[in-house]
Order: structure tokens, then sequence, then C-alpha cells
């Protein structure tokens, strides 16, 4: 079902999957991209795969939306995880994509039902594992 506001639609393989990192647990990220005027899965990591792993696969030039499961110890000593939601888009790509991603953010993310925090990151020090800790806190 495409959106009046940016045209976007989203695949259905999007929410399936966010869904099983989500209760299942099966995935650390999703990348997703934007292609055809829908929103697609990109890359999918594997629970053993790390920050910068993650971190390492959002291109340089090109806009992305991408979600992380961060586990994490608080100060108590529980176990606790958070779901971040990150919108990259770095300074060297495209205006016309910049545009599109941002336009479509706030529907897109609409669609993945589990979101605890969001990042906007236009250079990899805006969304650095020190954020991603100070944020889950």
């Amino acid at each position: 079902m495409a959106n009046a506001a940016s045209g976007m639609a989203v695949d259905d393989e999007c929410k399936l999957k966010f869904l099983e990192l989500k209760t299942k647990r099966n995935y650390r990220f999703i990348i997703f991209k934007i292609e055809s005027q829908q929103v697609v899965v990109e890359k999918l990591g594997s629970p053993e795969e790390t920050y910068e792993e993650f971190a390492a696969s959002l291109p340089a030039d090109e806009c992305r939306y991408a979600v992380f499961d961060y586990d994490f110890i608080t100060n108590e000593n529980c176990q606790k995880s958070k779901i971040f939601f990150i919108a990259w888009s770095p300074d060297t790509s495209r205006v016309r994509s910049k545009m599109v991603y941002a336009s479509s953010k706030d529907r897109f993310k609409r669609e993945l039902d589990g979101i605890q925090v969001e990042l906007q990151a236009t250079d990899p020090s805006e969304m650095s594992f020190d954020i991603i800790k100070s944020r889950a806190l």
C-alpha cells in the first residue's frame, strides 16, 4: 500500500524480518533500502555480528534505514536489549536520495512496531558505539 505523501510502499519482507529480529532474535541488524519506489531488505546481520560490522555495512555515500538490536547489562546487572532505528543519510549522498529517505522515514518507521530509540546520522561519528550505549540507558 503506497503512501500518498511519499509514494513509497513497504515490502512485506521488511515487516516479517523485523518481527523475527524482535521476537525470535534471529538477526542482530537489518539494513533497508529504497528501490523502485518501495522499501526492501538489503542485508540481514546474524546474531553473532558486532556493531562495528553493522556500521561497516552501511554504504559511505548512499542513504539507508537500519534497525539494530543492542544487548547490554544495566547498572543493576540486568540483561536488556533495545531496538534502534537508524536513519543513515550521509552528507555525500545525492540530494534527491536524502529527500526521498527523509520524506518516507516516519511512514516506514510506523510499519516497524517495537522501535525504542531513533538515531539520525549523517556520518559515522553520529552513530558511534558510545552514542548507542548512552542512548540505550
